[in-house]
């Protein structure tokens, strides 16, 4: 179990690193984000204020983020360890992170996507960056648990 709960340890870590890299505003996606998020009509002074405004609530979200990646990458750690106690090769936990991928998350962002304020030209390429990010965080996270495990 020590190990399952430092692959979540491990798999927020990851999470967090891909976050920032994937949408960094050196890399499209990043691009994207801001113009989904409307930073890119905005001024320099506007910007700065509503970085401003965020700045006392950040360590809240990124706690709550942090928490949630832990959750995903836990349960992964579970599937492998559990795969392998089982007499499972752990490379069929790299199945189960696209399935879960193709079967929950990549839909859940299109209902999120379809049914929030996306602008059209805009929707198809934040589901792409999104689900993206989502699969190569994940399929990272297996990775490492595959190595651990």
């Amino acid at each position: 179990m020590t190990t399952v709960i430092l692959i979540g340890v491990l798999g927020a870590i990851i999470s967090a690193v891909v976050g920032t890299l994937w949408y960094s505003g050196a890399t499209p996606m990043g691009k994207w984000h801001m113009q989904y998020l409307g930073f890119d009509k905005l001024s320099e002074e506007e910007k700065a204020q509503k970085i401003a405004e965020a700045k006392p609530r950040m360590w809240k979200n990124y706690s709550a983020q942090l928490l949630l990646s832990f959750i995903t990458a836990f349960f992964i750690g579970f599937v492998t360890s559990y795969t392998v106690q089982n007499g499972g090769p752990a490379s069929a936990v790299y199945y189960y992170v696209v399935m879960i991928w193709v079967a929950f998350t990549a839909p859940i962002i299109g209902q999120n996507i379809l049914w929030g304020t996306s602008e059209d030209g805009l929707a198809w390429k934040r589901f792409v960056s999104d689900s993206a990010s989502n699969l190569v965080t994940l399929l990272l996270i297996a990775f490492v648990a595959t190595m651990m495990i």
